[in-house]
C-alpha cells in the first residue's frame, strides 16, 4: 500500500513537472523568436511595417524594431537620488548600467506600477543612448499596415516630436508611434536632475 501511494505521488511529481517545462520552453521560443525578428528588422529584412508593441501604463505604443534593443524584466532597478520623479533608476543589463524612464510619468501621467508582467525595453545600440523605458507589457509585433492612422482632428495635433503619429486597429485600440530617435533628442527627457 505504501509503495503505491509513493509511486502515485512519484507519477504526479512527474506529470506537473513537464507542464512548468513545457511553459518555460515556450517562453524562450517565443524570445528567440522576437529576438531573431528585432535583429532582422535591425539589418532591414523586414518592412517598416512590423512594430513593437508595448503598453505604457495605460497608453498602447508602436517601436521601429531598430530602435528597441533588448527586452528585460524589471526586477532590479537602483534609485538614484536627487532625479526627477519619472527617473525610475539604474538597471544592469548584460553588464551595462541602463538608465530607466517611466514614460508616462515622464508625460505627466500616473506612475507605471511595477509587477510581474512589467519589461524594460532598452534602447537600441544604433542610437547610442544607454537608456531604457519602463513598461507594463510587451505585446509582441503589430503590422502597421493593417491598421488606420487617426487624423489630427481625432487628437494628434500638440503631440511632441517622438509620438510622431496615432493608429486604431480592428479591435479599435488607439496605438501611438514612439521614436525612440527622437525621445532622445528631446532636452526635457536629457534633463534628468531634480
Amino acid at each position: 500500500m505504501t509503495q503505491n501511494l509513493s509511486d502515485t505521488v512519484t507519477a504526479n511529481q512527474e506529470v506537473s513537472k513537464p507542464d512548468s517545462g513545457v511553459r518555460r520552453t515556450r517562453l524562450r521560443e517565443f524570445q528567440a523568436q522576437l529576438v531573431e525578428r528585432m535583429q532582422a528588422a535591425q539589418r532591414g529584412d523586414f518592412a517598416q511595417v512590423n512594430q513593437l508593441g508595448i503598453m505604457a501604463g495605460q497608453v498602447r505604443y508602436l517601436l521601429e524594431l531598430r530602435e528597441a534593443g533588448e527586452i528585460v524584466s524589471a526586477t532590479s532597478l537602483t534609485s538614484v537620488p536627487l532625479t526627477k520623479d519619472w527617473y525610475v533608476g539604474l538597471a544592469n543589463i548584460r553588464g551595462n548600467l541602463t538608465s530607466v524612464v517611466d514614460l508616462p510619468r515622464f508625460q505627466g501621467l500616473d506612475t507605471t506600477q511595477l509587477d510581474q508582467s512589467c519589461r524594460i525595453v532598452a534602447f537600441a545600440p544604433v542610437l547610442a543612448f544607454n537608456s531604457g523605458l519602463l513598461v507594463s507589457q510587451v505585446l509582441g509585433l503589430r503590422n502597421i499596415a493593417e491598421m488606420e492612422e487617426v487624423t489630427s482632428v481625432e487628437g494628434t495635433s500638440g503631440m511632441p516630436a517622438w509620438l510622431s503619429s496615432q493608429y486604431r486597429d480592428r479591435e479599435g485600440n488607439i496605438w501611438h508611434k514612439l521614436s525612440l530617435a527622437a525621445l532622445v533628442q528631446d532636452q526635457d527627457f536629457l534633463q534628468i536632475g531634480s
